[in-house]
């Protein structure tokens, strides 16, 4: 068993809504019921990982709404990117989207996001918790992963792996602006659904629900039309999938989504585009585009 107190660590001060630690995810694994997971905005991650000179690979800790804080044991690079935030060591406000030194025992607050959802907070040599499956990511819907994080809580940290990046700019290339703009590939179950039902995915009206996690976005607005009743046996899903419920709202499926399911699936929104539908809070407009494959 790894002892905690023998690595630089991390003690968590203030966990937030939802602070988890996560990385590129579990693929692979469908076949046993087990998603991918990993964070949600990946370009986010990946480019936090860089800034502290990680490889994209390592975990950093996805922060959802109000940030989080932790005290540092060792002086530690770090990096904020994502959402951006307020972010300050030990009270003095310091750079986001930047490599950042933090002093030995200093706190690391991460602030509430002025847009967006979701920050990525990465140290220079990741948080190293003992992996599952070949990830470190916290699975909300299998359990797989390290625990959301805690007040007290004390995650380890590993050596460092290079120098930090440097950068003049950062871009927020997740963050939607007025809209959600989501393009989504019709099929494989697109002939359940009533003829005008593209029209009605097409017309807007939709907005992101708050009901929405890692696991899927969920919508407010006009429910698609059906012209077969009853469910499919159950198939296999993928990252993106728009799955349709009985009450006819789509499910834009992310990370953390089931593996099988017996909703009709009426079309899949390409990958690159999840990060901005990961980004959106309750309330953002969406407008879907179909597409024929």
């Amino acid at each position: 068993m790894t002892d905690l107190n023998a690595l630089t660590a991390v003690t968590v001060l203030r966990a937030g809504a939802l602070t988890t630690v996560q990385d590129l995810g579990r693929p692979g694994h469908a076949h046993l019921g087990v998603p991918r997971s990993g964070a949600l905005d990946e370009p986010a991650h990946r480019l936090a990982n860089r800034l502290v000179g990680n490889p994209v690979d390592h975990a950093t800790l996805e922060t959802t709404i109000d940030g989080c804080a932790v005290r540092v044991d060792a002086a530690v690079t770090v990096a904020v990117t994502g959402a951006p935030c307020a972010v300050r060591a030990d009270g003095r406000p310091v750079a986001w989207g930047a490599p950042v030194r933090v002093p030995a025992g200093a706190v690391l607050e991460v602030g509430a996001a002025t847009a967006g959802l979701r920050s990525y907070v990465a140290f220079a040599g990741g948080v190293a918790v003992p992996p599952v499956l070949g990830s470190r990511s916290r699975d909300l819907l299998s359990g797989l992963g390290p625990e959301p994080l805690s007040d007290g809580a004390r995650l380890p940290l590993g050596a460092p792996c290079g120098p930090p990046a440097g950068v003049d700019a950062v871009p927020c290339v997740a963050l939607p602006l007025d809209e959600l703009v989501l393009p989504v590939v019709l099929g494989p179950r697109a002939d359940w659904f009533a003829p005008e039902a593209v029209g009605v995915l097409a017309g807007g009206g939709f907005r992101v629900s708050s009901a929405s996690n890692r696991i899927g976005l969920r919508v407010d607005g006009p429910g698609l039309p059906r012209i077969r009743g009853g469910e499919l046996p159950s198939e296999g899903l993928v990252l993106g999938a728009v799955q349709v419920p009985p009450d006819g709202r789509p499910v834009v499926f992310l990370a953390d989504h089931p593996t099988t399911g017996g909703y009709p699936v009426v079309g899949v929104v390409p990958e690159p585009s999840l990060p901005g539908a990961a980004q959106s809070p309750p309330g953002t407009p969406i407008r879907f585009v179909p597409q024929r494959g």
